[in-house]
């Protein structure tokens, strides 16, 4: 299937969920990854911060485990016009602001300070609207994440968080990035 045409179905399938659903999904999600994968391994996570009115992943429940269990800086994206993002660690002094599609992001300036370089992420959370079972993702379109991960060490581990489960192949560019693993309510996929 063609990726305009899943993120279209997918935005509509997600957008038709309950609020109540998608906290009750990003729960199962976050018991998954703490119940999965040796966090404590990673000294930088970078993870995405929800669009509540798009009803994504809600984030912050691995981010609140995070901060209270682990000792891993958690890094936050900012994004830009021309399709790059900068990353910076989420601490009590991060400035936070709401940019003008409505995402919840670092304030540059009053954060310039906690900027953090991409060779420093040792694991990723990556958005996505759905993905297919060789490890492909469909998002928003623009590009951010396959730009991102493109400038990540080899090493970085990368992990999709999905409402949903796979579907069965997406027609992929030569730009676009795998991830190792998917978590979606259910169970975790592998694709290493």
């Amino acid at each position: 299937m063609q990726k305009q045409d899943l993120r279209k179905e997918y935005l509509r399938q997600r957008k038709a969920l309950s609020e109540q659903v998608v906290e009750g999904f990003s729960r199962k999600i976050h018991d998954w990854f703490f119940r999965s994968f040796a966090v404590h391994s990673f000294a930088t996570i970078h993870t995405f911060l929800p669009i509540k009115h798009n009803n994504e992943v809600d984030t912050w429940l691995i981010i609140k485990t995070l901060q209270k269990d682990f000792a891993a800086d958690i890094v936050i994206p900012k994004s830009h016009p021309n399709g790059t993002m900068t990353n910076y660690l989420l601490t009590e002094k991060t400035v936070l602001e709401e940019s003008n599609l409505k995402i919840i992001e670092p304030n540059e300036t009053q954060n310039s300070e906690l900027r953090t370089q991409n060779s420093k992420i040792d694991l990723v959370l990556i958005p996505l609207l759905c993905f297919d079972k060789k490890g492909y993702r469909v998002g928003y379109g623009k590009g951010y994440y396959d730009r991102f991960l493109a400038e990540c060490r080899p090493d970085v581990m990368k992990i999709g968080l999905s409402l949903f489960e796979p579907v069965e192949e997406i027609a992929i560019d030569e730009f676009d990035v795998k991830m190792d693993y998917c978590i979606t309510p259910n169970k975790i996929w592998s694709f290493l």
